[in-house]
């Protein structure tokens, strides 16, 4: 876990590279202003995967203290995102990110730590199970505009 770094505003700009990758619906600008709230923040953090001179992954991860899907204590450490860049996938360095992500959670208070995918979401669902989470249940979620 050496090349595991809190995220800071020095490495502002490939963090926000990266997550622009995992996120192509948002603008640079608005993952920018996102990821410095997360900086300022006592309930969320930004770990950077540093190798080969070069940032290769993140995970940024949050203290729930609402409910959980399927947790059963709180606050919870929530995954809320995790990304690897496809040339160094398959290395563990997605595993390590959990891990760092598990110990920051507990050093915050948290028994367990959940996370969420999109339903169709084959490869991260398979991620998921790989590195020990229980899937615990399915959910679609609807929304409707009221027309006045």
């Amino acid at each position: 876990m050496d090349n595991i770094v809190r995220a800071t505003e020095a490495s502002l700009n490939d963090w926000v590279s990266m997550g622009f990758q995992l996120w192509p619906d948002s603008t640079k600008d608005e993952l920018r202003d996102v990821f410095l709230d997360i900086l300022k923040s006592d309930k969320e953090e930004g770990l950077l995967y540093y190798l080969d001179n070069e940032y290769v992954g993140f995970i940024n991860i949050s203290i729930r203290s609402d409910y959980v899907n399927g947790s059963t204590t709180s606050p919870v450490g929530y995954v809320e995102g995790i990304y690897v860049k496809p040339e160094y996938r398959n290395r563990n360095i997605a595993r390590d990110l959990i891990r760092a992500g598990e110990i920051w959670a507990s050093s915050k208070g948290c028994k367990q730590v959940g996370s969420d995918i999109l339903v169709d979401n084959k490869n991260s669902y398979d991620f998921h199970k790989k590195v020990g989470f229980d899937e615990v249940e399915t959910v679609i979620c609807f929304i409707k505009d009221i027309n006045n």
